[in-house]
């Protein structure tokens, strides 16, 4: 923020910076409950009202919602890549990419809004981006590895564990407030259908740029909404 004049010991300037960094304080810890909660198609308004600010306050912090969800889900996304990392360490290839799903899968069961970030492509989060793309490069390793072992199925891809973020976000959807379990069966059904031998052939995975277009429109549904007192 520049303060123009107003020299960095001002008695004025100084506590307006503080109240600035509290509100974005409160607004980044309400926006986890929310998310959490309710998943990323939770309105801005409904993130002013737990934090219990203005919503003219909300988007002076954060202009859109994808500046929310990078800020709120930074270190979740750090937790994501750290989890490729400790899947690639593994000596068993297969145990490893087995694993790192599960911790993937257990993620999004653990917070509806990460379910959705995994489900997701947000391109003006740079940062979010970037820590998705090192992740992939690390996923990518992990099916190499696990095909080369003879453990996973020669037609597995890449776009294959994006669809299953997105089963199994709409497992931990429909099913988190009265069976929270249930996703752990279908991660496990679908980590016995990526083994190999293969049982027979699959139909054609989806083109990447298919997928992300599917991707990049569920980003942008949770944005299409005008939140109440702002006008677009």
């Amino acid at each position: 923020m520049n303060l123009g004049a107003q020299s960095s010991d001002d008695p004025v300037a100084q506590p307006l910076r503080s109240d600035a960094e509290r509100n974005r304080a409160r607004i980044l810890a309400a926006a986890r409950t929310v998310f959490r909660r309710d998943g990323l198609h939770a309105s801005m308004a409904s993130v002013a009202r737990e934090a219990g600010v203005g919503i003219a306050t909300l988007f002076r912090r954060f202009p859109t919602k994808e500046d929310l969800v990078a800020a709120v889900f930074a270190d979740r996304m750090d937790a994501y890549v750290d989890a490729v990392g400790v899947a690639l360490d593994d000596p068993d290839p297969w145990r490893g990419l087995a694993r790192f799903i599960e911790t993937g899968c257990a993620m999004q069961a653990g917070d509806y809004g990460f379910a959705d970030v995994l489900t997701m492509t947000f391109p003006t989060a740079k940062a979010l981006e970037e820590r998705r793309d090192q992740a992939y490069e690390g996923v990518v390793q992990l099916i190499g590895r696990a095909k080369a072992a003879g453990r996973l199925r020669e037609d597995f891809t890449p776009e294959d564990l994006v669809l299953a973020y997105m089963a199994n976000a709409g497992v931990v959807n429909a099913t988190g407030d009265t069976a929270p379990d249930a996703w752990k069966r279908v991660v496990a059904l679908m980590l016995q259908s990526f083994e190999a031998p293969a049982r027979g052939p699959l139909p054609d995975s989806p083109e990447p740029r298919a997928l992300y277009r599917a991707m990049l429109r569920a980003s942008q549904a949770c944005s299409a909404s005008p939140e109440p007192g702002r006008k677009d």
